[in-house]
């Protein structure tokens, strides 16, 4: 099966976290799997943006994203965060090879147009899985991060979770999942819900159930399981472990987003 695996948060932070998704990203490979990690890095980006006395700006939950910004993201993303994931499935024994949007040309960006102009933020507008094909027929593990090359020559930020939900687009894969921070989806009553159907995002959104960035991972949810992802998860980056298992067996953890 082909995986797409988007990590952030915690899981990126928290020692221990992060160890437990490295080995369950490791292990769905070595069970025959083809798995593509992309990553986001947006606590590693505000504190170097502090570190360098500049302000983080939110909109949506998406990054207000100058020229500054942008080539401080990929300094962090491109650079630090992705190489940091690189070594440590190199450390268990599992290739992998670090990459941007831009590398290769996989994944071509647009800047994204809304009511407030975020600057260097982008979408994706096109795709060449070439590359990321010649990975897997090596048994490696493509990692990319969340940054693009636009048609204009640009860099653009792209949201991490947007960025996973076109790779799984673009390669067609089997499952997407989310190992995020929280449980899991959660109802008006604070419950995570076990089952989510994408008709049910905007009535939430528009009650304010789901607000910030948990905004974008739901619109990247739907985004794939409309253009083809057959599965999509959101999990906590504590549960990473049933990663092996989550297309064989029963799994309780997290959020299962559905068509109907």
């Amino acid at each position: 099966m082909r995986y797409v695996v988007k990590l952030g948060g915690a899981g990126l932070e928290n020692p221990l976290l992060f160890e437990g998704c490295m080995k369950a990203i490791a292990e769905l490979v070595r069970d025959g799997n083809q798995v593509a990690v992309v990553h986001g890095g947006g606590v590693q980006l505000t504190n170097t943006l502090k570190a360098l006395g500049k302000k983080s700006e939110f909109v949506d939950g998406l990054r207000v994203t100058d020229a500054e910004t942008r080539d401080t993201a990929l300094m962090v993303l491109a650079g630090r965060v992705n190489k940091k994931l690189v070594a440590a499935l190199g450390a268990l024994g599992q290739p992998a090879v670090g990459l941007s949007g831009g590398d290769g040309l996989i994944f071509r960006a647009r800047k994204k147009r809304m009511a407030h102009d975020l600057g260097f933020v982008g979408e994706i507008a096109a795709s060449d899985t070439r590359w990321l094909d010649a990975i897997w027929q090596l048994s490696g593990v493509p990692v990319l991060c969340s940054l693009a090359l636009g048609f204009d020559g640009e860099y653009y930020n792209i949201n991490a979770d947007e960025m996973a939900s076109a790779c799984a687009i673009a390669c067609r894969a089997d499952a997407l999942v989310f190992l995020t921070d929280v449980p899991g989806v959660k109802g008006a009553g604070g419950e995570v819900l076990r089952w989510l159907s994408i008709d049910q995002i905007a009535e939430m959104a528009k009650h304010a159930i789901i607000t910030g960035g948990m905004l974008p991972k739901l619109g990247a949810c739907r985004e794939a399981l409309l253009n083809g992802v057959k599965r999509v998860r959101i999990l906590p980056a504590d549960a990473a472990g049933v990663l092996p298992d989550l297309c064989s067996a029963r799994v309780a953890q997290g959020t299962e987003v559905m068509v109907a």
